[in-house]
């Protein structure tokens, strides 16, 4: 499954992290589907990296806990950054 398979899971990690961090974002739903993927898949190199797990291991709840707290994260740190440079 591979790549395809943490991006679909980037997509429900977007829609999660949208629902955990509701309010306006310049880029709505679409943009936090996308930083939703980059957050999967940087979540998947990081767990790999340190020895969790492969990025194969698709349905591990390790996995999706991850994939979700870097959506979560990277949609933190995208809204702060762009409070600050809107205002």
């Amino acid at each position: 499954m591979g790549i395809l398979a943490w991006i679909i899971l980037g997509l429900a990690a977007g829609l999660v992290a949208n629902v955990i961090l509701p309010g306006d974002e310049p880029g709505g739903v679409r943009l936090s589907l996308a930083i939703g993927v980059l957050g999967a898949l940087i979540g998947g190199a990081m767990a790999s990296a340190f020895g969790l797990g492969g990025v194969s291991d698709f349905f591990d709840p390790q996995r999706w806990l991850v994939a979700g707290a870097g959506a979560v994260l990277l949609l933190v740190n995208y809204r702060a950054i762009s409070r600050q440079n809107s205002g």
